[in-house]
């Protein structure tokens, strides 16, 4: 038999906060509630998990303004990493996610960090590269990286 309970917190594979999902009875009684993970449904519980949802949409919005400023402010921003290059064009190491974070911090922009840097692979060679950073996970920006001979 399936209980409904309230979801208090995230759970993978499972659903949001506030989420009103069906689970077995034993799962309820003897992980969820006691871990304070759900909540069986009442009344005074949803309007709990509706205040809760109203402050996590007005910090998410927050959150969202505040990578769109940043992103408005990176639209033109480009960085020069300077690099020992082998035979060619080669770099004898490679140009990583913190590097590029660093070098974008010495540009003033602080608030970019290494996971906000998506790079497929590190950079290997000399050039120009389009790297997204991505500021929130609704929220991305595309700057300039040059890799230049040190």
């Amino acid at each position: 038999m399936a209980t409904e309970v309230l979801l208090v917190t995230d759970i993978d594979k499972l659903g949001l906060a506030g989420d009103v999902v069906k689970v077995a009875d034993g799962y309820a009684r003897n992980y969820l509630i006691p871990q304070g993970k759900a909540e069986f449904v009442t009344e005074s519980a949803r309007r709990r998990i509706a205040k809760i949802k109203a402050e996590q949409e007005k910090v998410r919005k927050a959150l969202i303004d505040a990578a769109t400023k940043l992103a408005g402010s990176l639209k033109d921003a480009s960085v020069t990493i300077r690099a020992k290059v082998s035979e060619g064009e080669d770099l004898y190491g490679s140009v990583d996610a913190a590097q590029i974070a660093k070098a974008f911090e010495l540009l003033g922009f602080p608030e970019v960090t290494a996971e906000m840097v998506q790079l497929e692979e590190n950079i290997k060679s000399l050039g120009t590269y389009d790297v997204e950073l991505k500021l929130h996970p609704a929220v991305t920006q595309t700057v300039k990286v040059w890799v230049v001979q040190e």
